[in-house]
This record gives C-alpha cells, structure tokens and sequence, in this order.
C-alpha cells in the first residue's frame, strides 16, 4: 500500500522501533508528541513526568502487571529533540521483546508510527528543512564512506545553505521586477539593465554546476550498474567470476547457458557496482534464449557501463550498436594462442585480459574507474546533488531564469517577467521545503523506515 502521510496534527504522540526489527542485543522504542511521558509513565516502573530532559533512567517495563523487560528510558523536553516535541526512547533487548515493549506503548495511548513519521514532524517543527530531512535516509542507504559524506553535508545544510543563497540573489532581482509591475508609469531604475542580467547568469552558472553535479552524486549514492555484452563462449560468465572473485555464474563450453540475467555486487575503490551477466547475443530460433537475448541488449543500454566482451581466439563483431561513451572493449583469453593484431575497437577504453588466470584484471579495475570519473571525482568543499527530486527542481528553476533573461532581452512585459521569477523562486523553494505540495511530501516521506 503506497504510503500517502496524515495530516499533521500537532502534539499527537506517535511510537515506533526506532532500529531494525529482528533478533538483537538492544534495540530503541521511540515515543513523540504531547503525551510522550505520560505514555511512558503507563509502562515505566518509575516516574516518569517530572523527569529532567536530557537523562536516562533504569527501571522496567509493565504490561497488565508483567515485568516485561528490564530497560534505560531517555527522556528529551520540547523543544530540545530530534521532532522538537517531548521524546521518550526506551531501550530494551531487540526481538520479540522490543515488539512487546512497542505494544505496551501503542496500549498505553500512543500512535503506531507511519514511515518517515519522525522525520516529517521535525521538518514540520522547522527542526529540519526538507533536503536536510531526505539526508537522513540517504545516509541510511549510503553505499560507502564517500556518499556517506556527501549524506552527512546534506544533513547539516550545505545543499540548504546553497539553495538559500540563490535565492537570496534572486529576491534582490524579483523585488526590482514586482517595483516595475507596480510602478509602471514611474520609469524608475531600480538597477542597471545590464547588472541585473550579469546575475541571473551568475545564478545560472551555479545552477547548471550544481545539475551537472548529479551524475556523480548518483553514481556514490546507488553505485554503477555494470553489464557483460557479447557473444555466447566469450567468457562473460568467467569474468563475472573473476571479478566477484567467487563461482557467481555458471561456466560451461555448451553455447547458450546463460539464458536469463545472473546479478551481484561488488566493490572497487570504494564505490558499489552491480555487475550484471547477460545472455549471450547471436541469431537463434529458440524461445527461451529469445528472451534471454532481449533481456540483454536492454541492460546494455540501462547499464552506466558495459563491458563488451570477446574472445581473442574467435573475434566476433555484435549485430548491434554499443555506445561508445560508456564501453568497454574487452579481449578476453589471452592465454589461449591468438593471432595478432587484434582488431581495432572503436572504444576509448580496451583491455586484454584473462579470467581464467586473473592477468589483466588490475587494467579493467583501471578503465572502469576511468570510465566513471572521466568528469572527474568531485571535490571536497563542492557541493553535489543526489536526488533527482533536486536534479528536476533545479532543472525547473533554470529554465524560468532562462525565461526571465530572454525576457529582459525581448524587452518583454514586466508582468511575465515577473511571473517567470517567482517560478523560478518557487522551484528552487521545493528543495529545502518552501511551497511543498502534499505529492512531495508523500514522496519523500514514504521512502523512510518506520520509526525514523
């Protein structure tokens, strides 16, 4: 069922495991609202409302005069918590137990939590803004110690502080345009024509850096997907294996065994890559293997690289077109005799290797990494996007600006390019929460975990 959030109703007290369900030595009910301790005073052995904020106290759990586990209770005050209400974390031993735990506080008057529900008060309580909110989910999902970062930069408000920044520099020119519309027998000059198109380029200029920026924020964020192209009896399977250095794929010399995709992941330099093994491309008759055909040419051309595999002691060309941009060519069994020369690959990058006995693996680790870094790695201190919600809005807000500066050129009239600026305020204002429709919300929010 596609999660679509309640309407806010402030104070009310919700309650959820606030860690992974399963068999574990400790794990966190979490409890916000109004009435957080007053729900926890129904469960706690001790008091629990005339607690200070900020300590953590030993005591039980009691459900209808049970002791049910042996616990620490956390208490936070309003407005000094994660949601900005009264917080209750209770900490107890994970399986069935915590469930219990959660049961007792959902008995005693709380809320069961919707996903993301903890989240979505602190953005609603001005604790967090909406991109630093997503943040929180992207560091959960982050795939190594770099997206991590970047996940962490979100969190404390870098991309807010820069989207914040834009928009402070456009409000400037928008106040001189909504003058102009209200003025328009005044002939006031506000700003010199040629400033003011001198910043929205400016602007501009940083919208386009922070767009182009989305290419590598994906790529840290949820990895590279990976296929092996080519022909049957090329190795493709061997490779795979070779590269996940275990018996992934299954290998045989009958033409045709791989007839469906075969997936796993991997790790190099850090990054996360799905590789994906492919049926082998020729002319067949045969349904099943059909099928298997199709499959690949569409992972070829959904996959951020492709490892276009041959076999040195049998070239044979693919009846269809790779692109080049993101290909690999890649001879495979170099330690079978071969003939030389080999033919030439129209691809930047080409490896001869072996999987049969790993010589040549250390230079396709190098031309994979090129590949995705031929922009570039990004910086430390730059910014980087990883949300194609970001991507969109930003893509949205350049194009209204663009409108504005043709505008302006057009010597248009004020009211449209007025209009254009606000639009253009508008969707930078969906990145950090500002005119948020009820979608977006639904959107972000239902990609939390249940007690986050």
């Amino acid at each position: 069922m596609e999660f679509v959030h309640r309407p806010y109703i402030p104070g009310e007290t919700i309650a959820a495991l606030a860690t992974a369900p399963g068999e574990a030595g400790i794990a966190i009910v979490r409890i916000s609202g109004k009435n957080a301790t007053d729900v926890a005073q129904k469960v706690f052995s001790k008091s629990v409302v005339k607690l200070k904020s900020h300590t953590v106290h030993y005591g039980k759990i009691i459900l209808d005069g049970t002791c049910i586990d042996d616990v620490l209770l956390l208490v936070m005050r309003a407005p000094r918590s994660f949601t900005g209400e009264d917080t209750v974390e209770i900490h107890c031993h994970g399986g069935l137990v915590s469930k219990q735990v959660l049961e007792a506080c959902i008995k005693a008057g709380a809320k069961a939590a919707s996903p993301g529900e903890f989240s979505f008060k602190a953005f609603v309580n001005g604790k967090l803004d909406l991109a630093q909110a997503e943040a929180i989910q992207t560091k959960i999902g982050a795939k190594n110690e770099i997206a991590l970062t970047l996940a962490q930069d979100q969190l404390e408000g870098r991309l807010s502080h820069k989207i914040l920044d834009l928009q402070s520099q456009l409000t400037d020119i928008a106040a001189i345009f909504e003058a102009w519309v209200d003025f328009p027998e005044e002939d006031l000059e506000f700003a010199p024509f040629d400033d003011v198109i001198a910043t929205l380029r400016t602007v501009m200029g940083q919208i386009q850096t922070l767009i182009a920026s989305f290419d590598q924020g994906k790529v840290l964020q949820t990895g590279v997907a990976v296929s092996l192209i080519g022909s049957p009896n090329v190795g493709k399977s061997s490779l795979m294996n070779a590269l996940l250095g275990k018996d992934r794929a299954i290998v045989s010399p009958i033409a045709g065994t791989t007839r469906d995709l075969v997936e796993d992941d991997m790790r190099l330099n850090n990054l996360h890559l799905r590789l994906i093994d492919t049926a082998g491309i020729r002319t067949t008759c045969e349904s099943i293997e059909e099928e298997g055909i199709r499959r690949s040419k569409k992972a070829s051309l959904q996959s951020d690289i492709i490892l276009y595999v041959l076999d040195v002691t049998c070239p044979q060309e693919i009846d269809f077109d790779l692109p080049p941009e993101k290909t690999i060519g890649v001879w495979n069994k170099m330690d079978l005799p071969h003939s030389r020369p080999l033919p030439q690959l129209p691809f930047d990058h080409v490896v001869e290797l072996s999987a049969q006995n790993g010589q040549g693996l250390d230079k396709l680790h190098q031309a994979i990494d090129a590949l995705i870094w031929q922009k570039g790695a990004p910086r430390r201190d730059e910014v980087v996007i990883t949300s194609l919600r970001h991507k969109e809005a930003l893509a949205e807000a350049l194009q209204c600006a663009e409108r504005v500066v043709q505008g302006l050129l057009q010597k248009q009239s004020a009211e449209f390019i007025s209009f254009d600026m606000r639009q253009c305020l508008q969707a930078l204002g969906t990145i950090v929460g500002a005119n948020i429709t009820e979608d977006i919300l639904t959107s972000v929010f239902s990609k939390f975990c249940i007690g986050k």
